[in-house]
């Protein structure tokens, strides 16, 4: 059982409220996982297992915080309220028993050893851009550039169509789509300068 010394100076330095917690809650993941590794990552005393981040925790001015990293997976219905999934723990008894935390540490060990990647919230897709009307008139007139403009994927379209709805007076707007239109008659994306030749 390997304790880091930088995490007892951690607990030490904390206020007296926090002390018994953060040692308790260490004592847990300890007995719960006698192979984890301890460590500092962002100020803040982390648990790690077979490499991969297991839990961690931290103390604040009037609470604590303990989280496990597979978050979605190992929910208590505290999470939003603080750092972690138990919420602000300002005392032991904030917490569940020692059985419940040592399970639940088990738990996100089995989903380290089943490879289990936590599923990210995808992004939902953008809209398709709102074509200005100068712009959507001067491919009306230019089979060529209207072509090009309707083959290029939708972000393409986005970056054309936003340079020029965010020109401000009239004459730079009208320069700008004759600058688009004639890139896009050659086949060129909005940020052309830039890509890898």
């Amino acid at each position: 059982m390997t304790r880091d010394p930088r995490i007892d100076a951690y607990i030490e330095a904390r206020a007296d409220f926090a002390k018994p917690i953060l040692a308790w809650l260490r004592d847990r993941v300890h007995a719960a996982c006698p192979d984890v590794v301890e460590a500092i990552k962002w100020s803040s005393p982390f648990f790690d297992y077979k490499g991969k981040p297991l839990a961690n925790m931290a103390a604040f001015k009037t609470h604590a915080a303990f989280g496990f990293w597979s978050r979605q997976e190992l929910a208590t219905g505290k999470e939003g309220e603080a750092m972690g999934q138990y919420g602000r723990i300002a005392s032991l008894d904030d917490l569940p028993s020692a059985g419940e935390i040592e399970a639940q540490v088990k738990s996100a060990m089995a989903l380290i050893d089943s490879g289990a990647k936590s599923p990210r919230a995808g992004k939902p897709p953008k809209p398709e851009a709102e074509v200005p009307p100068e712009l959507a008139e001067a491919l009306a007139a230019d089979d060529a550039a209207a072509a090009t403009f309707n083959a290029f994927p939708p972000g393409c379209r986005r970056e054309y169509c936003e340079w020029i709805a965010e020109a401000k007076r009239p004459e730079t707007k009208a320069k700008r789509v004759a600058e688009a239109v004639g890139w896009m008659r050659e086949g060129k994306r909005r940020n052309w300068k830039y890509e890898a030749c």
